[in-house]
């Protein structure tokens, strides 16, 4: 993570420097360089798990730790997040060092995990001027991360040692199921229901695609641009909710955070990472590129499926972190403006279902 996203700690956020630094010396394997209180600041990027950056004179750490308040079951899980990233290593280069897992809430208050900070940069809703990317690299950087994306896809996930994580068939249907049931138990009387998208997926479900590993939050904040060459990939971050399924499920959720220039004003207020940015691939071309890439035919109702799924995906996260503003259980005001987030998305869906 670039050290420029982190700012100061939130109060409702803050943690026991001197345990955690005295955990992380106890358990890295190279201390070197880690004596004493780091400096601690967190990471503004994301609106679920929480992310610092541990600042030693000569040496940068990451912990990670859930978010105080209610939460989804099986969410936030630090151990599997850890132990996922852990295994996949060995076949995928490109996710941070682990340095190790602590279960112990005496520590900071929660379970936690630390792990090695990869350099680079992580762009936000522009792309900075100071990268020198002109539209032919801004080109570059898109085709890439797809790329990587693809790369993910075509892992051996039993050479990982992460076949396990595969329940089966019906894992489609088990994530709109899922997904629906988030919503409707995070739901608040100030937002709509998203009644009409929940029916329409459940009825026009494709069948499962072959599985592969999954990210299921794949977009340019979590990635790590190369300092040499912002136009390619070092690292890709936030494995939380990271599986074994149909990895067009997968491309979906990326398609719903993709905002492209010609997106109606409301989606581009929205705009969470700079896909509109000139050179940029829209969702079309991201789409071609990808099952060109993976020799897949899509056809149009099942592409379909997918986009409106990823939309209403990223309502019912949306509407999770808004449930936490809205019954005060974070004074984050970040959190609130989550509410117009789900109601256009819900306008979004309806459109697409519209044609």
């Amino acid at each position: 993570m670039s050290a420029p996203a982190a700012g100061p700690v939130r109060d409702e956020d803050a943690i026991d420097v001197t345990r955690a630094a005295a955990w992380v010396r106890a358990h890295v394997a190279d201390p070197d360089g880690l004596d004493g209180d780091p400096q601690v600041r967190q990471y503004a990027g994301g609106a679920s798990n929480l992310t610092y950056l541990l600042r030693w004179p000569a040496r940068d750490l990451v912990l990670r730790r859930p978010p105080a308040g209610t939460k989804a079951r099986g969410a936030h899980d630090m151990r599997r997040e850890h132990d996922l990233q852990a295994a996949l290593a060995p076949v995928f280069p490109l996710v941070p060092a682990m340095v190790g897992y602590c279960g112990d809430d005496a520590v900071i208050g929660s379970e936690f995990y630390v792990m090695e900070r990869i350099e680079g940069t992580i762009l936000r809703k522009d792309v900075p001027a100071e990268l020198g990317l002109d539209v032919p690299g801004v080109r570059r950087l898109c085709e890439n991360a797809v790329d990587v994306l693809v790369t993910l896809h075509e892992v051996d996930v039993t050479a990982a040692g992460l076949a396990a994580l595969d329940r089966g068939d019906g894992y489609v249907e088990r994530q709109v199921g899922g997904w629906a049931g988030r919503f409707r138990r995070a739901h608040t009387p100030d937002v709509p229901d998203h009644e009409a998208t929940i029916a329409w997926l459940a009825a026009h479900r494709p069948p499962d695609r072959p599985h592969a590993l999954i990210h299921n939050d794949f977009r340019f904040d979590n990635l790590v641009l190369d300092p040499g060459d912002p136009t390619r990939v070092v690292g890709v971050l936030d494995w939380e909710l990271a599986t074994v399924g149909d990895p067009l499920m997968d491309l979906g959720s990326a398609l719903a955070y993709w905002v492209q220039a010609d997106d109606d004003p409301m989606h581009l207020a929205l705009r969470l990472q700079p896909t509109h940015t000139p050179g940029m691939l829209t969702r079309d071309e991201v789409v071609t590129r990808y099952c060109t890439a993976r020799g897949l035919d899509l056809p149009d109702a099942d592409r379909l499926f997918y986009e409106v799924f990823g939309l209403f995906r990223l309502a019912a996260i949306a509407q999770q972190i808004y449930y936490r503003f809205h019954h005060g259980q974070t004074t984050n005001p970040a959190y609130g403006a989550f509410r117009s987030v789900v109601a256009h998305l819900d306008r979004r869906c309806a459109a697409l279902l519209a044609g």
